[in-house]
C-alpha cells in the first residue's frame, strides 16, 4: 500500500523529529497526548504511548538499524476494505484502536521506503538527531535545515581548511 496521504508523511517526519539536540542536550518533544492533537490525531494516552513506542523503532529503521518485524504490533488489526461508491470502488483504511497514529506513521514510512527509496534519511550533521525527506530532483539534500545544520557544517569545514595547522 503506497497511497498514503501527505498529512501522514508530515506526521511521520514530525514524530521522527521529536528528539532534537538543543544546545548539546537531547530533548523529548513528544510531550503528551496534546502533541498528537496538534498533529491531527486522537489525543488519548494510549495513542500517545503507541507513538512513544513506535518512534525509536522508526528512527532506527531510517538510520539503517533495527528490525522491521518490530513494527508488526503497531499494524495488528489494520485492514483495507473496499466500499462501493458512485464512481466505483474506494478503499477505506480501518485503523487499530489506540494505535491509529502509530499505524499511520508506519504506513507513511513504508510508502516512502517503497516510492522514494533513500529520500527519508537522517540529517548529515552527526551532532543533529533530526530527519528530512529529500524532495529535491537531484536527491542531494543533506541537512534537516540549510539555515542551521547546513550552515554549521559548511562553517566547520571552512574553519578546518583555513586553520594554520591544517596547512602544514
Amino acid at each position: 500500500m503506497t497511497d498514503v496521504p501527505t498529512t501522514d508523511e508530515d506526521l511521520l517526519l514530525a514524530l521522527l523529529n521529536t528528539t532534537p539536540v538543543i544546545d548539546g542536550t537531547p530533548r523529548d518533544e513528544l510531550s503528551g497526548p496534546e502533541w498528537l492533537a496538534a498533529h491531527g490525531g486522537p489525543d488519548t494516552v494510549a495513542e500517545w504511548q503507541a507513538l512513544r513506542d513506535v518512534r525509536p523503532v522508526l528512527q532506527d529503521l531510517v538510520r539503517g538499524k533495527g528490525d522491521m518485524a518490530a513494527l508488526g504490533r503497531f499494524l495488528e488489526g489494520l485492514r483495507r476494505r473496499p466500499v462501493l461508491g458512485a464512481d466505483g470502488l474506494d478503499w477505506v483504511l480501518d485503523l487499530p484502536a489506540d494505535r491509529s497514529a502509530a499505524a499511520r506513521a508506519v504506513l507513511a514510512w513504508d510508502a516512502l521506503r517503497v516510492t522514494a527509496p533513500g529520500r527519508l534519511r537522517p540529517c548529515a550533521n552527526t551532532e543533529c538527531r533530526l530527519f528530512l525527506v529529500d524532495r529535491s530532483k537531484s536527491n542531494s539534500a543533506r541537512w534537516c535545515s540549510m539555515a542551521i545544520c547546513g550552515n554549521r557544517m559548511k562553517a566547520r569545514r571552512h574553519y578546518e581548511r583555513s586553520r594554520p595547522a591544517a596547512r602544514g
